[in-house]
């Protein structure tokens, strides 16, 4: 016998069938062969005997001294489902059980041996411990059957599904071992006149395929905290029986809704749920896919999914599976009713059609419905009362630790087989990927990949062999991956490094001043628990570094979540769509923990115009909401506001809205003094004197002077000034000078003193002369011709009215002594020489 099988587990060997010894051994499901051959199909390191008959089904088998050497006894079962009769030859081997071949479930038919004879109660839960008591360590295969004694009864059970602990795909052919906790579900045909009582004691506990959950063995990592609020809601109620959970008056969790940013695994998690459970495959529709052309299929495709889940519970009531469904993006199919104007009311009847199958009238208490969605603003509130979608879940970014987990399954095989080069550290890899995605994680992993991929191919020859043995993975490729994948809830670090193209440098204690509050506002909004919401305004002279500030503490505070939003970006839209994007800035800073939200130039933002004034107010009034509005128990924001309109702001009550204000000034002397010897393109003589005709100019000016004069008089000289070998002129930056300030509105335009030194020509040539001295000059002349003016019309009047009173007297006593006239006439002859006085009084004037 020894040479038939050799040394090795699977050598096929050829034995007689026969019958086996005594009837009552037809009920062990056993096969029986002589003592002397039982050594060659035993297991190595167990104390077990398995056979694989032709390939069929495998048995456990015992020796039997009626049995002669080279035969094997099977019973008639046995034979019929072999194909062989007795005396004829079959195949047989030793069977070595795999790793994890355990079954978590055993799903059974049964049926009397001879049909139509009886009606039987029989008492799952018994009769399940009765099986796994007898069968132990027996393995059993789908479509086996097998014959047990049972109260005095035959039986037969067939094997409609055999369920391995922990397995995730389907195996063929489905096999494993019976052990002490292996679930029995049962099953009979009305017509074989046995009915199955207590099936869901035995059933409830087998929800689950597998006893223990590891969440990374499922492809799933960082979520552990969800995954156990879903079991909590969704699942601890269907692990009991059902006369616990109507005595405790409740009902089962029938949906549950995955809401989150996308890539962060609610598909995944949703497909894993719906393999662990022992219940029918899960149905997995895209929202889309329900939608028909034709009026009331859409309706018809929902009530489809249902179907069978109504089937089943009409004929098995409480002893039915479980069905899951699952809906990815239900967004698409169950928006909010009357929010869509397509004048034909499908998403609407879509919505009631769904509510009516999950908690209608005649509900269904064997279905799961598991919604996925990125927009659960989207949903119809009627979908997330309870008894519906009841269980909402929030699947998040992941932390750090749960960036490890994913980072490691992701790796898992690398590492097994190799390929992960020593170096690769994945927890410094956790922190450096802020804010990344479960499959923004996955990326980074294949573009790493692909970067050791390249290391072996050449592309002057692609029929070179590869050498696989030295395909690495390195630390750098995957730090040359991050590069490539940017995170899409991330620090926009390029655009804040735009904010300041020409870095930072120390302008005087005043900046650092501010910059330093700045940067205690952000570790206020690390560590303060009374302040989830920090808002900051930095206002001053355009061009005075506010943005460059703002990014720079951006950028330095190391948060995970770093946005800018400018008017730049949103040139040539309505309203209402800068508001939507405003608000998806927010809300997204709402998703991380901790987020910065740069609003630069705000009254750009608002579209300010001086004249009138004129500004948007729907997009100051959504601003002064989301500067007070609070974010999400748990996240941490902080606003940075620049502007150069801060007289605007406060007369529209932004203002009020941040929290602090900070004042940037502009250079004075010394400020500008130290910002050119960090620079270092003056000479050290000349750095005094242009730091004085630089006073009082923005930073972001004095950048672009320099760029100007160091281009030099005939240009090409820049390379030589930055880079130390020469320095600018003061003749030239002068010039350059004069072209950079507006004259007559800048205080810069009067520098002479300097220029007379240098010998030439100032815009103003007296020191007197200079603006602000020239306004006050102005304002005292004007004066003094005023006084003139006023006592030149007195003297004017008081000659008038003198003519006017002579003229009254001679012509009066004229008149009335010649009796020609009356006294109406003389007053109005009295006016119009008055109107004639006034009249040359004026003309006087003008011509004065």
């Amino acid at each position: 016998m020894a040479g038939w099988f050799g040394s090795q587990s699977y050598t096929v060997a050829t034995m007689t069938v026969t019958s086996t010894p005594s009837p009552d051994l037809a009920f062990t499901n056993l096969a029986y062969c002589s003592p002397s051959d039982l050594q060659s199909f035993a297991v190595p390191g167990s104390r077990l005997f398995l056979v694989n008959v032709g390939d069929a089904f495998v048995l456990s088998i015992s020796p039997h001294e009626s049995i002669r050497s080279k035969y094997i006894a099977l019973n008639a079962i046995h034979r019929r489902l072999a194909k062989v009769s007795n005396g004829d030859t079959v195949s047989v081997s030793r069977f070595v059980p795999p790793e994890n071949f355990n079954l978590a479930l055993l799903r059974v038919e049964l049926e009397f041996v001879k049909k139509g004879t009886k009606n039987e109660q029989v008492d799952a839960v018994h009769l399940a411990n009765q099986l796994r008591k007898r069968f132990v360590n027996q393995v059993m295969t789908a479509g086996q059957k097998v014959t047990f004694e049972y109260h005095g009864n035959n039986y037969i059970f067939t094997i409609n599904q055999a369920q391995l602990e922990g397995q995730e795909t389907s195996i063929v052919p489905e096999r494993g071992m019976i052990s002490n906790d292996t679930y029995f579900i049962f099953e009979a045909q009305n017509s074989s006149g046995i009915k199955i009582v207590n099936q869901r004691e035995a059933a409830s506990s087998s929800i689950f395929r597998q006893k223990e959950f590891n969440l990374q063995s499922l492809g799933i990592g960082g979520l552990s905290a969800e995954f156990a609020d879903i079991f909590r809601r969704a699942f601890a109620s269907r692990v009991f029986p059902p006369h616990v959970t109507n005595k405790l008056g409740i009902k089962h969790v029938k949906g549950m809704l995955l809401y989150g940013p996308p890539g962060t695994g609610k598909t995944l998690m949703a497909r894993q749920i719906g393999k662990m459970l022992n219940g029918k495959e899960p149905k997995i529709i895209n929202g889309p896919e329900v939608l028909s052309k034709f009026v009331g299929e859409t309706e018809k495709n929902v009530r489809d999914l249902f179907a069978d889940a109504e089937n089943d519970q009409r004929t098995r009531g409480d002893e039915s599976d479980l069905h899951v469904i699952i809906f990815d993006e239900i967004d698409a199919i169950c928006k909010s009713r009357g929010s869509t104007r397509d004048g034909t009311g499908v998403h609407d009847s879509i919505v009631n059609q769904l509510l009516t199958k999950i908690d209608g009238v005649e509900s269904l208490n064997n279905v799961l419905l598991i919604g996925m969605t990125n927009r659960k603003d989207l949903l119809d509130e009627a979908l997330l009362r309870p008894g519906r979608l009841e269980v909402q879940v929030e699947i998040s970014l992941p932390d750090e630790n749960g960036r490890l987990q994913i980072l490691q399954i992701h790796t898992n095989k690398m590492k097994e087989n190799s390929f992960l080069a020593p170096d690769v550290n994945l927890q410094e890899l956790a922190a450096r990927t802020k804010n990344y995605s479960g499959a923004e994680l996955e990326g980074v992993v294949k573009s790493a990949v692909s970067f050791a991929l390249n290391r072996q191919v050449s592309m002057d020859d692609l029929t070179k062999p590869v050498d696989e043995e030295n395909i690495k993975v390195t630390m750098d490729d995957f730090l040359s991956a991050l590069l490539e994948i940017v995170p899409a809830f991330g620090a926009s670090t390029d655009d804040l490094e735009r904010c300041r193209l020409n870095g930072m440098v120390y302008c005087g204690d005043r900046h650092k001043h501010i910059y330093q509050r700045a940067m205690l506002l952000v570790e206020q909004v690390k560590v303060s628990k009374g302040s989830p919401l920090v808002t900051c305004l930095l206002e001053g002279s355009s061009g005075s570094g506010k943005t460059a500030l703002a990014a720079t503490v951006g950028i330095d505070s190391d948060f995970p979540y770093v946005k800018i939003v400018s008017a730049e970006s949103m040139i040539g839209l309505h309203e209402s769509t800068k508001c939507a994007q405003i608000v998806k800035v927010f809300e997204d800073a709402y998703k991380s923990p901790l987020s910065i939200i740069i609003l630069d130039d705000i009254e750009r933002l608002l579209e300010y115009v001086a004249i009138g004034p004129r500004f948007s107010n729907l997009i100051s009034q959504t601003l002064l909401v989301l500067l007070k509005r609070l974010p999400p128990k748990g996240k941490k924001l902080l606003v940075i506001g620049t502007t150069s309109e801060v007289g605007f702001l406060d007369s529209v009550g932004i203002c009020d809205a941040f929290s602090v204000t900070y004042h940037l000034p502009s250079l004075k002397t010394d400020d500008a003094k130290k910002v050119l010897e960090q620079l270092n393109v003056f000479a050290e003589e000349d750095i005094s004197e242009a730091a004085e005709a630089l006073s009082d100019m923005p930073i972001k000016k004095l950048y672009m002077l320099i760029e100007m004069a160091a281009q030099g008089e005939q240009g090409g000289a820049a390379e030589a000034i930055f880079s130390g070998r020469e320095k600018i002129k003061l003749a030239h930056f002068y010039d350059c000078l004069q072209d950079v300030i507006r004259f007559s509105l800048h205080p810069l335009c009067h520098q002479t003193k300097a220029v007379k030194w240098q010998g030439h020509t100032p815009f103003l040539k007296t020191w007197w002369l200079k603006p602000h001295l020239m306004i006050g000059w102005l304002v005292i002349l004007s004066f003094f011709l005023l006084i003139s003016m006023v006592v030149y019309v007195a003297c004017l009047f008081l000659v008038a009215m003198e003519v006017v009173s002579l003229n009254k007297t001679m012509g009066f006593s004229r008149m009335v002594l010649d009796g020609s006239s009356s006294i109406q006439d003389q007053v109005s002859s009295e006016l119009k020489i008055l109107c004639k006085g006034f009249k040359f009084i004026w003309t006087r004037f003008r011509f004065s």
